[in-house]
């Protein structure tokens, strides 16, 4: 490619993508989308400003292979383990029960079986990039149905390769000459994936040892690079997927030291690359067969998303997710794979697959794979806004009542109920989210799923013959919320409250409540060992820090009077500061006399 032409591409391409995307996150459709829209208007079959797609198509790629790098990198061999039932179990169902169904459909409409068994191979793979994009910019991979679409997703990378390594396999049963060559090629393939795992083992931590020791950004990315297209090149020289290969050395860097910070050096790399290879899917796509076939388009387009999507449900509801966490799934998941191009164009190499069929095939995966974004505000729409509390509230039947009634089971929730039942203080714990009760209780932890502003929980929950409520709920409102209603139903108890900053408490400590800033006293501790590193006696540091603690929780309740006027607020912080600057100068002065 010469320079001249690579500058008009690369100009043309960024040109696309900053205004089809801009546009189609202002109208909530989504960056995939609007990549892929932008594709197809510069690409071959619409305004054709971009000739030499193929090569394009293949430098995007990487966008691929390094989100499947940065895959591995999330996922440590023990946290393979630990999904083992959600990848090898509901991933397994998923992938063979599309590919029997729409292999049969195939065998109807009088395909060979072996073009019917490849088809459905291809097109029970999802989309990986856009499926982790949709859901890593709805905030959801930490959802239930985030989490079971990434399993699924993890077993459809897997599967692909041999997916992959099956299609030459399937163009004449093996002969005396041939068995040798495939027999080599395997074992080539199995000593490849061996050379990367051992390899990966010995090499990788030294390497990103000595690039951290030269304390260089630059050397430091170079080396993240090397080692994901290196691996990559390696692997695909054997015939394998560049993306398992990179998938690979991902995961034997998960546990390292260094996954942090090979993770904030790729991730620029990843999304430009990305949008790069979402680019040249709506290029490659020849949008004319829509205009020439429409119905046969409209209707494969139809019927892959509905059978994938109903078969997704169906997964989804065997593991036990409710019916908006399926039709999640379902929406998000139901697009064809982008390992379906790389499938359908070798089967075409192979004779298995007719190239109009290919190219029929290849239009309706980019068009679910435009039209995904578009399902996933539907399935929004079609789910009821309180299907988010569709399990019932638990209900609280307590023998004796508790002493100590906890709203918020998160991280500080916990810690309060592991030093009551230290000590033996019986308490009752609430928590709104369905996902940390069930994790909860998977420890042995007793608690309650429920709203704790609701009065009609507080009630069964003995509210009135508690002596003392946490509100440990890490939302502020909902703290308020729940303070006040204590304060108005049980006056009696004592409320001690989260507060996540200044002005939190101030609305806390308008309820009576005794509030415990989240940060405050852990940011103090710190203080004082920071003292202690830089050459202070431990009880001088100890002395110092007390004597702030003391002046500012001072200051809070002299702020209190007029938290809501901002002027006098700031005016009472600029004189603070100064006098606190005083009494600390007058210590420093008194502890250099006394050394003296």
């Amino acid at each position: 490619m010469e320079t001249s032409s690579f500058m008009q591409y690369a100009l043309v391409l960024l040109l696309a993508a900053v205004i089809a995307v801009p546009l189609a996150k202002r109208f909530r459709l989504g960056a995939v989308l609007g990549y892929l829209v932008a594709g197809a208007l510069i690409g071959p079959s619409a305004l054709d400003l971009v000739g030499n797609a193929e090569e394009i198509s293949h430098i995007s790629e990487l966008g691929v292979v390094m989100m499947l790098f940065v895959i591995g990198l999330e996922l440590s061999p023990q946290r393979l383990w630990v999904m083992r039932r959600h990848v090898f179990g509901y991933g397994s169902v998923q992938v063979l029960a599309t590919a029997i169904a729409i292999g049969a459909i195939g065998l109807l409409f009088d395909l060979g079986w072996k073009s019917a068994l490849v088809i459905g191979l291809g097109l029970a793979l999802s989309s990986t990039a856009i499926g982790l994009q949709i859901m890593s910019e709805r905030k959801e991979l930490q959802k239930p149905h985030g989490r079971l679409g990434f399993a699924v997703l993890l077993l459809q990378d897997v599967a692909a390769i041999p997916i992959i390594a099956l299609v030459p396999l399937l163009v004449v049963a093996p002969t005396a000459s041939n068995v040798e060559p495939d027999l080599v090629a395997v074992l080539r393939v199995v000593l490849t994936i061996a050379a990367v795992i051992v390899g990966g083992r010995l090499l990788l931590r030294p390497l990103f040892r000595v690039a951290a020791r030269t304390q260089m950004p630059e050397v430091f990315t170079a080396s993240t690079l090397l080692v994901v297209l290196g691996t990559a090149w390696i692997v695909d020289r054997s015939g394998i997927s560049m993306s398992l290969g990179a998938f690979l050395a991902g995961v034997l860097l998960a546990d390292s030291e260094y996954r942090h910070e090979i993770e904030a050096r790729i991730d620029p790399f990843k999304g430009l690359l990305l949008g790069l290879f979402f680019i040249s899917v709506g290029m490659t796509a020849n949008t004319r067969l829509v205009l020439e076939q429409p119905v046969i388009v409209a209707s494969l387009l139809i019927g892959l998303v509905v059978l994938k999507g109903t078969i997704l449900f169906a997964v989804g509801r065997l593991a036990r997710e409710t019916n908006s966490d399926s039709l999640r799934l379902a929406a998000v998941l139901s697009q064809g794979g982008e390992f379906a191009f790389v499938v359908f164009t070798l089967a075409v190499q192979n004779q298995l697959l007719d190239p109009h069929l290919r190219d029929i095939l290849i239009v309706v995966i980019s068009l679910s794979m435009a039209l995904t974004p578009v399902l996933v505000l539907l399935a929004e729409k079609a789910i009821p806004k309180d299907a988010a509390v569709a399990p019932d509230y638990d209900h609280i039947e307590e023998i004796d009542p508790p002493r100590v009634i906890i709203a918020g089971f998160g991280r500080f929730g916990q810690i309060v109920a592991r030093v009551l039942r230290a000590n033996h203080i019986r308490f009752t714990a609430i928590e709104s989210s369905i996902e940390q009760v069930e994790a909860s209780r998977k420890f042995g932890s007793e608690i309650y799923y429920g709203d704790p502003s609701r009065s009609d929980l507080l009630r069964s929950a003995h509210a009135d013959k508690a002596e003392i409520f946490v509100v440990a709920t890490d939302d502020p409102d909902t703290n308020i919320r729940t303070a006040r209603l204590i304060r108005r139903l049980y006056p009696h108890l004592k409320v001690f409250a989260r507060a996540r900053n200044r002005q939190h408490a101030f609305r806390l400590m308008d309820l009576g409540a005794h509030i415990v800033r989240e940060t405050f006293y852990s940011s103090l501790v710190l203080s004082e060992e920071v003292l202690v590193e830089l050459g202070l006696e431990p009880e001088l540091a100890a002395s110092r820090v007390e004597k702030f603690r003391e002046y500012d929780e001072k200051l809070l309740a002299e702020q209190h009077l007029f938290y809501d006027d901002e002027a006098a607020i700031m005016q009472n912080a600029r004189e603070a500061q100064r006098d606190l600057d005083r009494l600390f100068e007058a210590d420093i002065a008194a502890d250099k006399e006394a050394g003296a």
